[in-house]
């Protein structure tokens, strides 16, 4: 039996301890979990999953992290899923469509080692690379940059928001470059970040 069917047998025969969160214990949950992701890694140890639960329904998100040279591998698992009642299986982040709680400045701050970070406070504007007109570079401006700029993580938590705000693939393929810096007060000249993925369209 090759690591595909493995990892799909296994949640086809586990699923219902992800659909029923909220009523089971969370260190029994964490054993599902990384059983789980160990059968994940089996297939691919660059792989991730995300597994969000909506009242009846839930979603079985395979990420590849933003890399693209994984992306045939996230592709072809999800090639194989098998059909669950009340799940979906999900190939990649999707870009967020409604970004309406970010207009309103109702999102709640996503936490990333220490590092806080909310969309609608976070702005950019785009970078042009003389020597390749073509790529798209952005620079991104966030108010606690002075505090973290020498954090490790804060570089990987500020490319998170960006690949759940605009998707997956289109942080890998329209993106060249990224830079982040201090917000300061005048944010005339900037856009916010939650606008990102209608420039890229654009």
């Amino acid at each position: 039996m090759n690591q595909i069917t493995k990892f799909w047998n296994h949640f086809k025969e586990n699923n219902f301890v992800f659909l029923l969160l909220n009523e089971i214990p969370k260190d029994e949950i964490k054993v599902h979990f990384d059983k789980l992701i160990y059968l994940l890694h089996q297939y691919n140890k660059n792989l991730d999953l995300i597994i969000k639960n909506k009242n009846k329904d839930a979603e079985l998100i395979i990420t590849a992290n933003g890399n693209p040279y994984l992306f045939k591998e996230v592709e072809l698992l999800v090639h194989h899923s098998i059909a669950l009642e009340r799940w979906k299986i999900t190939a990649f982040l999707q870009p967020e469509h409604n970004i309406t709680k970010y207009k309103n400045c109702t999102d709640k701050p996503f936490e990333y080692y220490g590092i806080n970070l909310k969309i609608s406070e976070m702005y950019f504007i785009p970078i042009k690379n003389s020597k390749k007109e073509t790529d798209i570079g952005i620079k991104v401006f966030i108010k606690n940059y002075i505090i973290h700029k020498y954090n490790p993580r804060l570089r990987e938590a500020v490319y998170m928001h960006i690949e759940h705000l605009i998707g997956e693939k289109a942080f890998a393929n329209d993106i060249a470059f990224i830079e982040i810096g201090q917000l300061v007060g005048n944010q005339e000249k900037l856009i916010e970040l939650y606008n990102l993925k209608f420039y890229i369209d654009c």
